[in-house]
């Protein structure tokens, strides 16, 4: 018998294995999965088990709520001092399970920021700052110590980039955050791998975080960071930093339990410029992918184009567009178990955060009228964000909460006086807007709250929000996928059931 025949019988035969009928009276393999006739089933096998979770429940799932707290906040450039309070806002989460911080402008937006490199040194503050609020006695959500151990040195000797500085309030390490668990077999073959050949990981140092992680982060740099504090052990923080980018003067971090880091995977960064010629980084977002249970997560922390000339708006408009168009994840599962979307809208949680720029379609003189008379209404029906997405040019499908703060910017530094109230000056006045702004994306999201905070720091006022986001978990929390050969199930079993998420 020839080899080409012994081919074509192999062949033959495993066709036939998996078309066959089960038998003692159960369903079809065939026909009740991999050709459905169901008119209303139009679900594949990649999009239902490796898809959406919120089409499909599997057996040993259930739905958990996590609380998520977001803030954004432009600082104007100026890197915070050491004593900066940052509980104006944080007080208000109420011990969320997630945190997520977006800067604007933590360095000033000049040329050599922009076209030269980077300063480093003000995130590397806010890491601390953000460390110290989450992690130190006086936060009633923490029991771990709030650490007097500093970097030291001189101001002129060369200290750790920002990489070194976010490795050191992260509890695992971000080639483990980055990593796929979609195929149990080839975990299965990599512990099977390890045990036999006694592989021991490489290039871990004893706090065990990787030394050649593939970080997203830029190089070591040299910046003073004498008077920034580090934990002295990450056994004792309640929060772990899960992920930290920068790209000029955008900045977002996120923190969460410490316990519920394991249940990351997945995590992903990209960045899009949409400042000078449309590609630098002065303007544009962060954007950070990440699986955390079963339920995909996006956060997108973008600065979009200034101006309050008309027209200017359209600007912005299109740098949302752009950004949802070319922001593009890089890809980490193997087909065909790949389910981790590349663009942002194919994630089922999306939080999008930032100074976006948008402007009140008013006259400085009738703005501060109508804010006067606390005739909040007519003036949010002039914000030119809320005007946009009536009309669908932007943000269409996306949600906002009810605004019941006053206009975030702009301020005089260190003062409650919006800035041109003191000016005769017409040149350099700016209408007070609601530049910062909070918006998401997806079922399974519910806004608790919507304020913003009375720090004196910038000329804009931060924002935040807290959520409870639905998350599709393992019962137990085990991160574990049933194999193929277990999905025997029928097509009625594989239509998305009708779930509730608002009351």
């Amino acid at each position: 018998m020839t080899l080409r025949k012994q081919d074509s019988r192999k062949k033959s035969f495993i066709r036939k294995m998996f078309a066959m009928g089960e038998r003692n009276g159960k369903k079809e393999f065939k026909g009740s999965f991999v050709e459905s006739t169901d008119p209303n089933s139009d679900l594949q096998l990649d999009s239902t088990f490796l898809g959406s979770t919120d089409s499909l429940m599997a057996p040993g799932q259930e739905v958990q709520s996590f609380r998520v707290f977001v803030a954004t906040w432009n600082v104007g450039g100026k890197s915070p001092p050491t004593n900066l309070n940052l509980n104006d806002f944080l007080k208000n989460d109420n011990c969320a399970d997630i945190y997520i911080f977006g800067f604007q402008e933590i360095v000033p937006l000049n040329a050599g920021n922009v076209l030269v490199i980077e300063d480093n040194e003000p995130a590397a503050r806010w890491l601390s700052l953000i460390n110290q609020s989450l992690n130190n006695p006086t936060n009633g959500c923490s029991r771990g110590p709030k650490s007097n151990t500093s970097l030291g040195g001189s101001k002129f000797f060369p200290k750790p980039s920002l990489k070194s500085i976010s490795k050191t309030f992260r509890t695992v390490s971000r080639r483990k955050l980055k990593s796929c668990n979609c195929t149990p077999l080839e975990l299965e073959r990599k512990r099977s791998k390890d045990f036999w050949f006694r592989c021991q990981p490489s290039n871990v140092s004893q706090s065990g975080i990787s030394s050649e992680e593939d970080d997203d982060e830029e190089d070591p740099s040299i910046f003073d960071i004498s008077d920034i504090s580090i934990p002295e052990s990450s056994n004792e923080t309640k929060y772990g930093l899960i992920a930290s980018k920068q790209m000029v003067g955008i900045f977002v971090t996120i923190w969460m339990r410490q316990e519920l880091v394991p249940h990351v995977s997945h995590l992903r960064i990209s960045s899009t410029g949409r400042g000078i010629m449309g590609c630098l980084g002065n303007k544009g977002c962060i954007s950070v992918s990440m699986l955390f249970h079963q339920t995909s997560f996006c956060f997108i922390c973008s600065h979009l184009a200034s101006g309050e000339k008309e027209g200017d708006e359209l600007r912005r408009n299109l740098d949302v567009i752009e950004i949802l168009k070319n922001t593009q994840f890089p890809k980490i599962c193997r087909p065909p178990y790949s389910r981790m979307p590349e663009k942002i809208l194919g994630h089922e949680r999306i939080i999008w955060l930032g100074d976006l720029n948008y402007r009140i379609a008013l006259s400085y003189s009738e703005t501060r009228r109508l804010m006067e008379e606390n005739r909040w209404d007519a003036l949010l029906n002039k914000d030119q964000l809320k005007i946009e997405r009536d009309a669908g040019r932007v943000f269409s499908g996306w949600k906002e909460g009810k605004i019941y703060f006053a206009p975030t910017y702009k301020y005089y530094y260190n003062s409650d006086t919006y800035a041109g109230d003191l000016k005769k000056s017409k040149k350099k006045r700016r209408t007070p807007a609601w530049c910062d702004r909070i918006l998401w994306h997806g079922d399974g999201i519910r806004q608790l709250f919507y304020i913003r905070g009375e720090s004196r720091f910038s000329d804009h006022r931060p924002v935040c929000s807290t959520f409870l986001v639905d998350v599709m978990v393992v019962e137990g929390g085990l991160k574990k996928k049933m194999p193929i050969s277990d999905m025997k199930v029928g097509a009625e079993e594989l239509l998305p059931t009708n779930s509730r998420y608002y009351p």
